[in-house]
């Protein structure tokens, strides 16, 4: 009985050192910003509970917009989402990054990236991802495979981008600001009977001999998915909060 004592008043002399260790160690900043900017990562889309294809970086800089080194960063959001570093230092870029995993449920999620000020004011930027559920994971991969050699403007190691070499650039599947003028009645046709459906140009292609009817209507929903600003289907009231 006497040995069992002592094992545990060692292991409880443990656990406190344990506790008062990391306490000890908890991050504190060591300098002090104005401002937060998102540097990259933003407007992402991957498969619910996905890692991003591209860690989230943000940077904080003082009044004169100097990178600020030594600025404590917190990553937040709501749901499941997970970040590799909840927060973190700035280091001598004044930038910190963080892996997102979003969460298990499809749409947008707003990511926070909070620093605070001298005074100890909260100053932060808000970053926008995407989680696609089935059906638009689908249309995702489609895209990826039939559409962004032309519809994406930037080039890869496995796609050299079109965009730019088409007498009519092509609209990104994001520009929310045209494509969401459009209805799902149009986009259908245009992706299965090209573009000349719609009197748009010819060097869109027809994929109603390449796509199944289920994929052309994943490839839509996926579009609608990415949407900036947000696409909002006409006739639906949405409540403010």
């Amino acid at each position: 009985m006497t040995r069992y004592r002592l094992l545990v008043a060692a292991l409880s002399i443990a656990c406190c050192a344990c506790t008062h260790k990391d306490t000890a160690t908890q991050l504190r900043a060591k300098a002090f910003g104005t401002s937060i900017v998102e540097v990259s990562g933003e407007k992402q889309a991957a498969g619910i509970g996905s890692d991003l294809d591209q860690p989230v970086i943000v940077q904080v800089n003082d009044a004169k917009g100097a990178a600020v080194a030594g600025a404590l960063v917190e990553f937040l959001s709501g749901g499941s989402t997970k970040f590799s570093a909840e927060k973190g230092l700035t280091g001598a870029d004044g930038q910190l990054t963080t892996n997102v995993t979003l969460g298990g449920s499809p749409g947008i999620y707003q990511i926070s990236a909070r620093t605070r000020d001298s005074g100890g004011k909260p100053v932060e930027v808000k970053i926008t991802e995407v989680a696609l559920g089935y059906r638009e994971t689908l249309g995702k991969e489609l895209s990826d495979f039939y559409c962004s050699r032309c519809h994406d403007t930037e080039s890869t190691a496995e796609r050299v981008s079109n965009h730019d070499n088409l007498s009519v650039p092509p609209h990104l599947f994001s520009d929310g600001a045209t494509i969401n003028s459009m209805t799902d009645e149009n986009l259908t046709a245009i992706i299965t009977h090209g573009g000349q459906a719609l009197s748009r140009s010819a060097e869109m292609p027809p994929y109603g001999n390449t796509l199944k009817k289920s994929e052309i209507d994943a490839l839509v929903s996926y579009i609608r998915a990415i949407a900036d600003p947000p696409y909002h289907p006409h006739g639906i009231i949405y409540a403010s909060n």
